[in-house]
């Protein structure tokens, strides 16, 4: 027990096959009228309570060698009876979540968020505090390393097991640790040394990934001005199969991916799943500055018992969804027109969704815990995504900004000025306080903008804005379920296929309706989302878009489906597909702003 530290943890794999943690928590000078203990109902990312005291098996505490009782108060605290001298709590974390957020341990890795397996105590928050972090008994995770950016007091210089200490519990609970056999690679980004961390098992070109994610971390840090606002940074990436997402944190970033998206060994090309990846990577990177360090006032301090409420996610995420694939372009990693046909792809998902017209990016941000993170099958026809509207509106406002300064600025200068103000105060964004730093740092009349984009359900004017960057926009109908948009030399004009206005699931029984959308024929003739469709017109239901694309518009149709145990059926009047599809035109020497610095 270290004297000088008023707060000290233990962690141990202490048996892998059954996926528990063994942690203690020690405070030197418990609270006289008995310590309080609680355990985060969330995590800072990702908007949603998730109950993580739910994983908290087995719970004891003791001083001086006897055992102290404790006494629940509510879902994630406890309070110990009042006890002479150190107390020590003492519990197991269930830990099988294989998702960023949360805690995840078996035979082959381990992994944990601090907000998954450390209680903090109630009172001394704002305190330093240490863990150890001890190797799993058994031989046999002899080979086990640990990665995290968590500073280091007095580790293993091999392994990384030992101590590590953190100024305050919200670092402490800022810096993920990945645990395992992984492979790393590591590399210099302006001078700061980073590391990349890959587990799983794949096979793949590490060298290429570290070279590729340098020149994104390079243009990252450069777009806000050299020193970065870390001493070193540590991507954890795990991969498997059918997993995609990341987390960020203030000096590293939790990422899961498929393996196929890795680079191959010796291909020179980027795939759509490696540029997936790197889109991801991007993502994540440029939150070191937007939302970690700059954030709204709400999440200063984050209160992590219950939902942190603000209008401005828009802002945290959108714009940082606009800048993760505008990197891979001013890094070199892709072209303008690679990147035209990623915009198209978003530009389509927005439109296609009716909740745009019902939901501003304001309600969206404000409503993250109840509605984004709380999606159904009719999420698409009420609500809209403050990720990639979000990113549409950073992109409007990019080309506006543009436009009316005839080009001396751009959205990167609100950035900046947005950085300084952090650098000078620390202090978070008031909810009107993004806007008023935009209209000063340009000098432009943006309030109407602000009023369309983030207050309004109209549409963003993004043809407009395009065509000023000599960019052609126009929608036109989808040619298949799998067209989502992208970049032409000439627009088609081709017809409008049938279709039913449904996503779609496979089911051992038939095709499962996996959304039903608004408007369209599906949903007129009472089809709901869950249903599955098992018959068209007597035939098998196989491929819906196939079977009804001999029909026409206006064509009745019956369809049998099972709604939960019951057969029913649907007359269904056939219908042309909307232009809801984004075709974006490069005009020569269109598209400048994209590459430009």
């Amino acid at each position: 027990m270290i004297q000088s530290i008023p707060v000290q943890y233990t962690l141990r794999p202490a048996s892998p096959e059954a996926h528990l943690f063994e942690v203690t928590v020690t405070v030197l000078q418990p609270a006289k009228n008995g310590q309080v203990f609680f355990l985060p109902a969330w995590i800072p990312g990702s908007y949603m309570i998730r109950e993580f005291s739910k994983h908290i098996v087995s719970l004891s505490a003791e001083a001086s060698g006897k055992t102290v009782a404790l006494r629940q108060l509510d879902k994630n605290r406890w309070q110990a009876e009042p006890a002479k001298g150190a107390l020590t709590l003492r519990y197991q974390v269930y830990a099988y979540d294989l998702s960023v957020r949360g805690a995840y341990l078996d035979g082959e890795r381990g992994f944990f968020n601090g907000t998954s397996v450390f209680l903090a105590v109630d009172g001394y928050q704002d305190e330093p505090c240490s863990v150890d972090i001890h190797a799993p008994d058994s031989k046999s995770y002899a080979d086990w390393k640990v990665a995290t950016s968590l500073p280091a007091a007095d580790i293993k210089k091999k392994s990384g097991f030992g101590r590590y200490q953190a100024s305050n519990y919200d670092e402490l609970i800022d810096h993920p640790v990945e645990l395992g056999n992984f492979k790393k690679v590591s590399f210099k980004a302006c001078g700061v040394p980073h590391e990349f961390v890959v587990s799983g098992r794949f096979q793949g070109d590490l060298k290429r990934l570290a070279e590729d994610t340098r020149k994104i971390c390079e243009y990252q840090i450069k777009l806000f001005g050299e020193p970065a606002p870390f001493d070193r940074y540590v991507f954890m990436l795990f991969v498997g199969k059918d997993i995609y997402g990341g987390l960020e944190h203030r000096a590293s970033t939790a990422l899961v991916a498929n393996r196929d998206d890795l680079p191959a060994p010796g291909a020179a090309e980027i795939s759509d799943g490696y540029l997936k990846l790197l889109g991801l990577i991007s993502h994540e990177y440029f939150h070191s500055w937007n939302v970690k360090r700059m954030k709204p006032a709400a999440f200063t301090p984050y209160d992590l018992n219950r939902e942190g409420h603000t209008r401005l996610l828009w802002a945290f995420e959108g714009i940082t969804s606009y800048y993760d694939d505008l990197a891979l372009v001013r890094s070199g990693l892709i072209d303008e027109k690679r990147y035209l046909g990623l915009l198209a792809e978003t530009i389509t998902g927005v439109q296609r969704g009716a909740g745009r017209l019902k939901q501003t990016l304001e309600q969206s941000s404000f409503e993250a815990w109840t509605k984004y993170y709380r999606q159904d099958e009719n999420s698409p026809n009420s609500i809209v995504s403050y990720y990639t509207k979000g990113s549409l509106a950073a992109l409007a406002l990019d080309l506006l900004i543009r436009r009316d300064s005839k080009g001396k600025q751009s959205l990167d200068d609100v950035m900046r000025a947005l950085w300084a103000k952090w650098l000078a105060d620390g202090k978070g964004l008031e909810e009107d306080e993004w806007e008023k730093i935009a209209i000063e740092t340009t000098g432009l009349k943006l309030k109407p903008f602000f009023d369309l984009a983030l207050r309004s359900t109209q549409d963003l004017p993004l043809a407009e804005l395009l065509a000023s960057q000599g960019v052609e926009l126009k929608f036109e109908a989808a040619q298949g379920a799998s067209d989502r948009g992208g970049v032409v030399d000439a627009f088609a004009g081709k017809p409008a296929p049938l279709t039913l206005g449904v996503k779609t699931a496979g089911d051992a029984a038939g095709v499962k309706l996996a959304q039903v959308l608004d408007g369209g024929a599906a949903q007129a003739a009472g089809l709901s989302g869950g249903d599955v469709v098992v018959a068209v017109d007597k035939l098998r239901a196989v491929d819906l878009d196939k079977q009804i694309a001999r029909y026409a518009a206006g064509d009745k149709i019956k369809l049998h489906a099972f709604r939960r145990d019951e057969l029913m059926s649907f007359d269904v009047t056939l219908q042309p597909a909307a232009e809801d599809t984004c075709r974006l035109k490069l005009l020569p020497d269109g598209g400048k702003w994209i590459a430009s610095r």
